[in-house]
């Protein structure tokens, strides 16, 4: 299969034009695309410029690529016609396994060969998925997150029939249109991101369903507390910090025996000298030559940058309680 390369790629057809596709369109537009948009909803061009001129402001604020503009947008009468010339695609339907399953049939016998065609599923893997198409080998998943047009992050990965090329294109065009990309080695079920905001999303369930807290007190505990955190540096660093200089060896070291607290309604694995190890190097790795005090620092600037950002830093005018919602 030749495939352009991701740096010259032109035209990119999204398959589905809710408020996925939709912002898979706004943000292919706002990176200098043309962008050739088919959805079966009767509406669904009304509803898809909406979505692209709700958008703009915040993109335009953020930085527009040389080029463009909302003119590029064409919305095409059929799936076959969206596909014919594009270069690309990203499939964004409902999270149903069938209707993905035809539709990326479909797409598969109607765009031009050496066009690779994601799906942005919030959890199916594309071994499910690829089972009907012709020419497998060029279906990846490239799962982002809501909004595409803002969040940055786009988890790619093959199924079993998927050339190891294909993921290797996708992930690269991705980068190009200005996407941080993680490419995962094997599907996961749910994939990585969505993985844990569930573990997350889970436990909160549990305790407001237990009375033991409100929706604002766990709101709250995170944008107040970890998220401020997470915004810059994951969980894994945060929890090496806890270690002091000691990094995360001392923090499994004293805080591993906590793992079989009853914390959560989840159950922790076995702290066995692999996943030990797999954690202490990963975190080295992480750090990249950066010392415990270095990872502090760029902490500190992080929190104090996110507390700025959010009218949250002491003399500023504090930000409501109610309206931070997660995407």
């Amino acid at each position: 299969m030749t495939m352009t390369k991701p740096e010259e790629v032109r035209r990119v057809a999204c398959v589905g034009a809710g408020v996925i596709g939709g912002g898979w369109v706004a943000h292919f537009l706002a990176r200098g695309y043309d962008v050739t948009a088919w959805d079966p909803a009767p509406d669904a061009e009304q509803r898809l410029r909406r979505l692209v001129d709700a958008a703009w402001p915040a993109l335009t604020r953020i930085g527009l690529a040389d080029g463009a503009s909302r003119e590029r947008l064409t919305v095409a009468a059929t799936l076959e016609e969206a596909v014919a010339d594009a270069e690309f695609v990203q499939e964004s339907a409902p999270e149903k396994l069938e209707l993905k399953r035809d539709l990326l049939t479909r797409i598969d016998a109607a765009a031009p060969a050496g066009a690779v065609i994601a799906s942005s599923t919030s959890g199916y893997p594309m071994t499910d998925m690829q089972t009907g198409a012709a020419t497998p080998g060029r279906l990846v998943v490239g799962h982002p997150f809501n909004p595409p047009y803002l969040i940055p992050l786009v988890e790619v990965v093959g199924g079993e029939r998927t050339d190891a090329d294909a993921v290797a294109w996708a992930s690269r065009f991705y980068e190009v249109a200005g996407k941080s990309v993680i490419t995962m080695k094997s599907e996961v079920p749910g994939f990585i991101a969505n993985r844990l905001q569930e573990a997350l999303w889970r436990e909160a369930l549990h305790m407001v369903a237990n009375g033991e807290a409100t929706v604002a007190e766990i709101d709250a505990s995170i944008t107040e507390g970890p998220g401020l955190r997470w915004a810059f540096m994951g969980p894994m660093l945060t929890f090496a910090l806890a270690g002091g200089e000691g990094g995360m060896a001392h923090m499994l070291d004293h805080f591993g025996p906590s793992l079989k607290s009853p914390w959560t309604r989840l159950e922790a694995p076995e702290l066995d000298r692999e996943l030990y190890d797999a954690v202490v190097g990963g975190c080295e790795e992480a750090a990249a030559g950066r010392t415990i005090a270095d990872l502090v620092a760029e902490r500190d600037r992080g929190v104090i940058d996110v507390l700025r950002a959010t009218g949250r830093l002491p003399g500023q005018a504090t930000a409501p309680a109610t309206g931070r919602g997660t995407e």
